[in-house]
């Protein structure tokens, strides 16, 4: 497997029919939609920075920095729309906080994929629930590169990165689009998954997936290439994320597996649950040392950070479902205004054992969006943080939790079934050394208010809620992941 074949098989576009725009159209505009909606609301241009309102409370002084979120923010156009929420254009928000005060901006990533689908007025790009229209044109994945699920920073530049391509460079203080990342000649537009593990020490781990073929990517913390191997994979399995602890590559094989090359990509997907789950545990040092693990069957989107103990056993949570019917295939009916009652993701602590032995203790606790505090990534730690409290009725989250493993406690803050939660991150209290000491921070879509709100939590007193808020001047759509970016 070399670099054409795997970009050959990423950029391969079927004949599925396109989802038309009347269909669209007309389920949108459902009355019996709720106002949950406003989730997915399009955005139709860039936002200039302006002052947020403060609501109530006052950030800390020490509290100083940037929270960037990334997310689809238009997903409907007059010839033709997505046909899920996964595929919408990528727009990163900008939310700084100093000295009390909040701040945001909002733009578009200036990707190919926009730009023809701006020049065609209709979404003619495939994704992972989009067929390809009549004019799609694919010379490569990165044609098709939404850059719309999460952010790093990377020497000085912020990387917008999406599932399948090449991450996208940002300027930090202006969002302006400085092109595709290509960190080496012969790997240019190689896939970067969205979801790359930085250890404490700032070394960037990440995995390219292709198939049953992954590359295996190790940055210096400033971004630079300093390896990129390829392995053989047990199957195709997708996937979203993976975990590490600080010595070993933690890699899960659920049994949602690719059963031929495709697009759009789920419609490439079979359930496969006689298969199980597999865990791939690869040595950093030595890509060739492997151990597999054996698991039921279930589906993921997000692991947790995991930790290696003493005598080489491995844990780290997971938010999972026991099949794919749920998450991923309800997110496809969001746009249309629709939403099936289904199972959330649950919280789940999964054990591999020296012994070879694998084992996993679901809880009935809602889950998703599991986040530690970095500076302790794959090294032992004693809290996750993570959005709880899923509504039936409706999509997402409205409630942020704290997870203590060692006392089995819990502690939770309720923002009400008027806002949806999105992602939140831990922002470490400057000169600590102590694990949550700090901060959460993170956003909502308040519904009533119609707007995005930017929230300051403490980590250690999660359930008294936020100590401040500020409310932006628009609603934007929900995101999927950020980061904070601490300054002096």
């Amino acid at each position: 497997m070399n670099r054409r074949d795997i970009l050959r098989g990423a950029a391969l576009a079927g004949g599925a029919a396109l989802l038309t725009p009347e269909a669209v159209w007309a389920a949108a505009a459902n009355a019996k939609a709720g106002d949950w909606t406003l989730g997915l609301v399009d955005v139709e241009s860039d936002l200039a920075p302006t002052a947020m309102t403060r609501l109530h409370g006052r950030a800390p002084a020490e509290l100083k920095g940037t929270l960037f979120r990334n997310g689809p923010a238009k997903f409907r156009r007059p010839g033709g729309s997505v046909g899920h929420w996964f595929d919408g254009d990528g727009m990163v928000r900008k939310f700084q906080i100093a000295d009390g005060q909040a701040r945001m901006a909002a733009r578009f990533v200036d990707t190919v994929k926009r730009r023809n689908d701006t020049a065609a007025d209709a979404v003619i790009t495939p994704g992972y629930g989009t067929a390809p229209g009549p004019a799609a044109r694919l010379t490569g994945p990165d044609d098709a590169n939404a850059a719309n699920t999460s952010v790093i920073m990377a020497g000085g530049e912020l990387w917008a990165l999406w599932e399948g391509g090449s991450p996208t460079a940002l300027d930090p203080a202006t969002l302006e689009t400085r092109g595709f990342k290509t960190l080496r000649p012969d790997l240019k537009g190689m896939p970067f998954l969205a979801h790359p593990r930085v250890q404490p020490d700032g070394t960037i781990w990440n995995l390219g997936l292709s198939g049953r073929h992954a590359i295996v990517w190790k940055l210096a913390a400033d971004g630079a290439l300093q390896k990129a191997e390829m392995i053989e994979l047990p199957r195709a399995s997708y996937m979203h994320d993976f975990t590490a602890t600080a010595r070993h590559l933690v890699i899960l094989l659920q049994p949602w597996v690719v059963d031929r090359f495709r697009m759009p990509i789920s419609t490439a997907m079979v359930w496969k649950p006689e298969l199980g789950t597999q865990v791939l545990v690869i040595d950093k040092d030595d890509l060739s040392k492997r151990r597999v693990f054996e698991l039921p069957p279930f589906f993921f989107f997000h692991l947790g950070d995991a930790w290696e103990e003493r005598d080489g056993t491995i844990r780290f949570d997971a938010c999972i479902n026991d099949d794919a019917s749920g998450t991923a295939q309800n997110a496809g009916l969001f746009l249309q205004g629709r939403h099936v009652r289904a199972v959330p993701p649950r919280r789940t602590l999964i054990t591999l054992r020296a012994n070879g032995r694998a084992d996993m203790t679901q809880e009935t606790v809602s889950a998703e969006f599991p986040r530690g505090d970095a500076r302790f990534a794959g090294e032992a730690r004693q809290y996750s943080v993570h959005l709880t409290n899923e509504q039936p009725e409706r999509p997402l989250f409205q409630s942020v939790a704290v997870r203590d493993w060692k006392r089995d406690r819990d502690q939770a803050f309720n923002f009400g079934p008027r806002h949806l939660v999105e992602e939140m991150v831990f922002v470490p209290r400057p000169g600590s050394s102590q694990e949550l000491d700090g901060w959460i921070v993170g956003t909502t879509l308040n519904l009533d208010a119609k707007a995005t709100e930017l929230h300051v939590l403490d980590a250690r007193h999660v359930d008294k809620g936020p100590i401040a808020a500020w409310r932006a001047p628009v609603a934007l759509p929900v995101t999927f992941h950020g980061v904070f970016v601490q300054s002096a």
